[in-house]
């Protein structure tokens, strides 16, 4: 009788259970799937924004301790950009050779290659000898989150000194702008209108001149110097003013008429502060230290801290 049941055990085969997923069972996982990786995806884009903002204000403090570096040799900030009449001496806002505050100081952000190779300072920007030296791209100018192209088209549109300049001229992209303050270039460089004041501008970076961490009596923590601008609206330079250039000086200098991303008209989207950081825009201050303003900053606050010697009395949030 054993060897019957061990037979019969023999013969009998494993119950197979059915193998693999159901359609609803897969729709389920594929929806899970979906789920998760949406809320995934917005967390990894805000984790490499944090990460390019952050590289973003790392540039500005470099920049910051360039212009502080420039200070302790000349015991002065650079020009905010150089421009003559073809004569070298009659001031001229559109005038040659037209190099900006950001063309001075690369020695002290580690760029002395470019300006000892590249740049030819005795020549107008539009020169072809400064061919090589438009275009070059400065990483420190650039912020990570612009969208830009390394170099922009700049077309005619401005007064000029010079003659026989073809347009477009091809230039490198910048980020970050001079503090010029709260007037307008052309109230205050336009000859023919009785607010010109010779392009001196109440900020920090204006035609020609010089300003000394001693002009700056709001304080040095309380003064704006440099600030952010993105391609989006209005593509910037590190190079300077070329004569003729479509709005040629609002390309290396900003004023705060407006709080910064403010949506106004194309012409003061080129005068204005701006950046695609959902947080707000970065400014320099003039002690070196770096802070992220929005667009919702009192407009009186705006124009006190942009400004070098207003005496403004106001606590800053």
């Amino acid at each position: 009788m054993k060897t019957l049941e061990k037979k019969k055990n023999k013969n009998k085969r494993p119950i197979q259970l059915p193998f693999g997923f159901t359609l609803v069972e897969l729709l389920v996982v594929i929806a899970i799937i979906g789920i998760l990786v949406g809320l995934l995806l917005p967390a990894v884009q805000a984790a490499r924004e944090a990460a390019r903002r952050m590289s973003c204000s790392n540039n500005m403090k470099q920049v910051g301790l360039g212009l502080q570096m420039y200070h302790d040799v000349y015991r002065e900030l650079p020009a905010g950009w150089r421009g003559f009449e073809e004569d070298q001496e009659t001031p001229h806002w559109f005038g040659v050779p037209g190099w900006s505050w950001s063309a001075a100081i690369l020695p002290f952000l580690e760029q002395a290659a470019v300006q000892d190779n590249l740049i030819h300072f005795e020549y107008p920007i539009s020169d072809p000898i400064n061919d090589d030296a438009r275009v070059a791209m400065i990483a420190t100018y650039r912020c990570p989150s612009d969208i830009g192209d390394k170099t922009f088209p700049l077309n005619d549109g401005g007064p000029s000194v010079v003659t026989g300049i073809s347009f477009p001229i091809e230039m490198a992209t910048g980020n970050y702008i001079g503090m010029f303050g709260t007037e307008e270039f052309h109230l205050a460089c336009n000859p023919s209108l009785p607010t010109c004041n010779g392009c001196e501008g109440n900020g920090t970076f204006f035609l020609n001149r010089q300003c000394r961490f001693a002009d700056l009596l709001d304080g040095l923590s309380n003064t704006l110097v440099v600030g952010e601008r993105n391609s989006l609206y209005a593509p910037s330079t590190w190079v300077g003013v070329v004569s003729g250039g479509e709005h040629g000086v609002a390309r290396v200098a900003g004023v705060s008429s407006y709080p910064p991303n403010s949506k106004q008209t194309p012409t003061q989207y080129f005068h204005n502060f701006s950046s695609l950081h959902p947080g707000g825009t970065h400014f320099l201050r003039a002690d070196g230290s770096v802070r992220m303003i929005t667009e919702f900053i009192d407009e009186e606050v705006f124009h006190a801290i942009s400004t070098r010697a207003g005496h403004e009395v106001f606590i800053e949030p």
